[in-house]
């Protein structure tokens, strides 16, 4: 290889659009136990509702010093997981699925989930019990406030042919969802479920107009200008709101100063009221490049992980679905649609639930998971067909859902005499 650029991270480069970039890779783990921080069972002494799994999931210390994390877990009629780390749960700065583009090749990412996985058994077993216990009506919630991009829906189940159990990804196996901590307004778990019914109120930015196409059925407000649809978020009207939907470019640093959506910054968001969600607790879908990324405010002078699921889910949302890396637009667009068709197939069908069906789709559209593709063939070359495939598995899995699992969507059909205001 010498000097020569990496073949691969240059296809990926081209195939992408932008510069792959570099991602650190822990070190090697030390001998001892980590030190726990936060570390409390979930909800002691709350009876969770029947079929539902709670796990509780945060940030530990290796005696080395080194960024850990920990997790326990409770379903009714399964013995609970007892607070769980140790020297495999250091933090995995290489599995996040925002790593998808960083110019190594997809199938390593996938394979370095699959390890990651194998590092998880006890969880991973205990879930395997859950699903023993509750059959297709589990439900599993992921209350996970360690900020490391840790890739839940990617975790990978054993099979248990004796309990007829089938091996694969958790998100195509079992209904789940995620939550985390919400500031300010002391909301804990969502307890009950939302019931999203009503309109499409949508903000389409300048390359990504193809969206609204998904929604023509459906009573629609779209807006080509942020400041309108910004005003006609915080405005209380007289038609319910279901569904608030966003199309555009995200960003993503270190810092909070650094999060946007459509040149608008998470500060400037979290300046508006969004009156519609305070009233109407609709679902959000940000499908925004990094918008399921969270910041550690550590600069702003607080212990807190902030967002946009935080900042949209304190405003009122009764859930959200954002986007853990990047996404291609062409792949974007079809599996948006994709998801709106899956979620709106069955009239109140809960997100989470379109969510399973959707992966478990792409699933079977990759094929067997025990056929990952190798990076190059016998010449060397990359398997840039192979690659393709391992990312559009990883695309599907990128579109992460905070809220309660039973949460629904029912969007208004659309009336024969109106009009889109503001579509091309």
């Amino acid at each position: 290889m010498g000097g020569e650029p990496h073949r691969l991270a240059r296809w990926l480069s081209e195939a992408t659009g932008r510069r792959p970039r570099t991602t650190p890779v822990p070190a090697h783990a030390e001998t001892g136990e980590p030190e726990a921080l936060g570390a409390a069972p979930v909800d002691p002494g709350a009876r969770l509702p029947d079929g539902m799994a709670v796990i509780r999931v945060v940030r530990g210390r290796h005696p080395g010093g080194r960024e850990a994390f920990g997790f326990s877990a409770r379903c009714e009629g399964v013995a609970p997981l007892p607070y769980t780390t140790g020297p495999t749960q250091l933090r995995p700065a290489a599995v996040g699925l925002g790593n998808a583009r960083a110019g190594e090749a997809p199938s390593e990412l996938l394979r370095a989930i699959r390890r990651w996985s194998g590092n998880q058994r006890g969880l991973a077993d205990w879930i395997n019990r859950a699903r023993a216990e509750h059959g297709a009506d589990l439900h599993v919630l992921i209350w996970d406030d360690t900020g490391y991009e840790l890739p839940w829906e990617t975790l990978w189940l054993p099979a248990e042919p004796d309990r007829e159990l089938a091996g694969g990804l958790l998100g195509a196996l079992v209904v789940m969802s995620r939550w985390t901590t919400l500031h300010e307004v002391h909301r804990e778990l969502p307890h009950a479920p939302g019931d999203c019914a009503g309109r499409v109120l949508g903000y389409y930015h300048r390359n990504m107009h193809h969206d609204i196409a998904a929604f023509r059925p459906y009573s629609h407000q779209p807006h080509l200008r942020m400041s309108g649809f910004l005003d006609a978020l915080d405005r209380h009207t007289g038609e319910r709101t279901g569904l608030v939907y966003m199309a555009c470019h995200g960003t993503y640093d270190e810092r909070v100063s650094a999060l946007s959506l459509a040149e608008v910054t998470w500060a400037e968001l979290d300046e508006r009221t969004m009156a519609v969600l305070g009233r109407d607790q609709a679902l959000v879908c940000l499908n925004a490049c990094h918008s399921a990324r969270f910041v550690q405010n550590d600069g702003g002078g607080e212990e807190a992980l902030r967002g946009f699921a935080e900042l949209f889910l304190r405003k009122g949302a009764a859930g959200i679905i954002v986007t853990a890396g990047e996404v291609g637009d062409p792949t974007a667009r079809a599996l948006i649609s994709r998801l709106v068709e899956e979620a709106m197939a069955s009239p109140r069908q809960p997100v989470s639930h379109a969510l399973r069906a959707f992966r478990a789709r792409a699933v079977a559209d990759f094929g067997p998971l025990s056929d990952i593709p190798r990076a190059r063939h016998d010449d060397g070359e990359v398997d840039r067909e192979g690659q393709k495939r391992v990312l559009r598995l990883l695309y599907s899995f990128m579109f992460q859902y905070y809220g309660h699992p039973l949460t629904m969507l029912l969007l208004t059909d659309r009336p024969t005499d109106r009009t889109e205001r503001g579509a091309p």
